[in-house]
């Protein structure tokens, strides 16, 4: 709808279009809120009636906040069943760390000969703020600045294959990190690591960065598993 004889938009419009974007990312924040707390366990079905009720909004936005969730590796779409929580087998989980440790490593490789002073200092300013936000313990704050921070990392290595892969592994681990960094207690620890990182890169050594690249990554994926029972431990390493 537009004013007559204007092409610009109404300003009834633009506020409309405004509230529905800001309504379907509270809806997706609460949502993914709900997921990572536990609240929403792995392999529960996301009743649209139920949701909207809950929220106090219509359908619409819900299934806008539904297709990000989608999109970032939170849910799984069943035809004809519905919307569910993302439900990642112990092994399959390990067999993509494993998948991820690979391209991560090559990531450190290549950025290793192509890193410069203002990428360093970017970097630096990555670890000094997830220290602070660590130090705080807020992880809602600490897990997206972890993703931005690797995401540079792997997007800064110059290779557009590689970081379309990856991408499709973090979103497929996004659960199972989220499980790492709160359950085994892993925020300091995971930026100890990254420090390692930073450090093997500014050492201009490509094999030095790769080795603390590839290990960061399979760190997690120990940290991961503690924090499965033993029996499914058992399972799970018997598995691989």
């Amino acid at each position: 709808m537009t004013k007559a004889g204007s092409d610009i938009p109404d300003i009834a419009d633009q506020l409309a279009t405004l509230r529905s974007s800001s309504l379907t990312s509270v809806v997706e924040k609460e949502i993914e809120r709900l997921i990572l707390s536990g609240a929403l366990p792995p392999g529960e079905r996301l009743n649209e009636f139920q949701l909207a009720a809950r929220f106090g909004t219509s359908r619409g936005p819900l299934r806008e906040a539904m297709r990000s969730l989608h999109a970032k590796g939170y849910v799984e779409v069943v035809r004809n069943k519905g919307v569910f929580v993302r439900k990642i087998p112990i092994e399959e989980a390990l067999e993509i760390y494993d998948l991820r440790s690979a391209l991560f490593g090559l990531a450190g490789r290549l950025l290793a000969d192509r890193l410069t002073d203002e990428m360093l200092i970017r970097l630096k300013e990555y670890l000094d703020l997830m220290d602070e936000i660590a130090a705080a313990g807020d992880f809602e704050r600490y897990y997206p600045t972890n993703l931005e921070f690797h995401a540079y990392l792997v997007e800064s290595a110059g290779n557009r294959t590689l970081v379309k892969e990856y991408r499709s592994f973090v979103h497929r681990l996004h659960l199972c990190r989220q499980r790492t960094l709160v359950q085994a207690k892993g925020l300091y620890v995971s930026n100890h690591e990254h420090r390692e990182m930073i450090d093997a890169l500014a050492s201009g050594n490509e094999n030095r960065a790769h080795e603390a690249f590839f290990r960061h990554v399979q760190r997690a994926k120990q940290r991961f598993l503690s924090t499965f029972d033993e029996t499914a431990k058992a399972q799970a390493t018997k598995a691989d």
